[in-house]
């Protein structure tokens, strides 16, 4: 097995930017286990499949390839060989893919394919269970969490950036609905793994979080002094 850090948390509170970063320096491979779902329910809505019919969702996992690829230092999602557009990054399909997440059969199945990102040299996962439940023997594992206003300003101009009209109310909903069933599923709920660093990012900015992070991998000592030359020496 090769060495895994997983970055776990609810939305909005710097996951993806934190997880692209370290892979960027680290020159490791990245699993967004979010995309994934999102890309799951894109592919059942395209199909026309009830969103709540576990089992041809779960049949579903074996026609899809997701790759995260580092093309000129931004990470390109490529599914079934294809760059992958801004539309899986709606509310709406970050809600289906939150109820596709609390189906037993789907994780089951996503459980092993998961793994396989685990290539040389590494890799950084971002999820919710990606220390807890796919990578529990991780060398390395942080929690990141922020307050719920904060969040919701986050994912907001997230929102925006990608120019999607929102609809603030809905928003708000969505975020609550989506928290209620992370935290509080039967399987793998949203919760810290034993021995994770956890770091509130409600006040910190995207590079306060990434120094911190790559202050606790050096201090953490478990990595190879490669790995450690690389977060001194490469910290684009």
């Amino acid at each position: 097995m090769f060495p895994v850090i997983t970055i776990d948390g609810p939305s909005g509170v710097g996951k993806g930017t934190l997880s692209r970063r370290l892979a960027k320096i680290l020159r490791w491979n990245l699993l967004d286990s979010g995309v994934i779902y999102r890309i799951l329910a894109l592919v059942a809505l395209e199909n026309k499949i009830d969103i709540n019919h576990e089992e041809k969702i779960a049949v579903l996992i074996d026609t899809i390839q997701i790759a995260f690829i580092n093309n000129k230092n931004r990470f390109v999602i490529l599914f079934n060989g294809k760059e992958v557009k801004k539309n899986i990054f709606t509310e709406n399909i970050g809600n289906y893919a939150s109820k596709i997440a609390t189906f037993s059969q789907v994780r089951k199945n996503l459980l092993t394919y998961q793994r396989t990102f685990c290539q040389y040299p590494g890799l950084v996962a971002d999820g919710r269970d990606m220390g807890t439940v796919v990578f529990p023997n991780a060398e390395l594992k942080i929690f990141l969490y922020a307050s719920f206003k904060e969040r919701k300003s986050r994912r907001l101009h997230q929102l925006h950036k990608k120019s999607f009209n929102v609809n603030f109310r809905n928003l708000l909903s969505q975020i609550r609905e989506r928290d209620e069933r992370d935290y509080n599923r039967k399987l793998a709920p949203l919760i810290p793994a034993i021995g994770s660093l956890m770091l509130d990012s409600t006040h910190l900015s995207a590079e306060e979080v990434k120094a911190k992070v790559l202050m606790y991998i050096r201090e953490s000592l478990v990595l190879s002094s490669t790995v450690l030359y690389n977060t001194t020496h490469n910290q684009g």
